[in-house]
């Protein structure tokens, strides 16, 4: 079984930048489009960054120019930069990671537990 650990959250005020880590435990982590979700009390989920296996990135209108997805396969680790935060990214970020054959077959990959992430003066 796949375990993801996500790390790097916190209290921040707003316009502060923060740094969330996840780790993957998978030895193929080079081949998984990591995601990056979050929920926010009362909300949905909501996906605010990918990054599939060629590095091709996708972010959610909200964050667009403030966060920043990227990957070291070598540290099989994701890492999602979060600048210039507001008090509406307060929420808990989930890391996801699927494989190709996951996403044609719309299944939920592996998830995180979570981290929590508040933004407030």
């Amino acid at each position: 079984q796949v375990q993801l650990v996500e790390s790097g959250g916190g209290l921040v005020q707003p316009g502060e930048s923060l740094r969330l880590s996840c780790l993957c435990s998978s030895s193929i982590f080079e081949d998984y489009e990591m995601r990056w979700y979050r929920q926010a009390p009362g909300k949905q989920y909501e996906l605010v960054a990918s990054m599939d296996r060629f590095w091709s990135r996708t972010y959610a209108d909200s964050v667009q120019g403030r966060f920043v997805i990227s990957r070291d396969n070598a540290k099989k680790t994701t890492y999602l930069e979060m600048h210039n935060l507001v008090p509406d990214d307060t929420a808990v970020y989930y890391c996801n990671a699927l494989t190709v054959l996951m996403i044609s077959r719309r299944e939920d990959g592996y998830w995180g537990h979570g981290t929590q992430v508040t933004v407030s003066s």
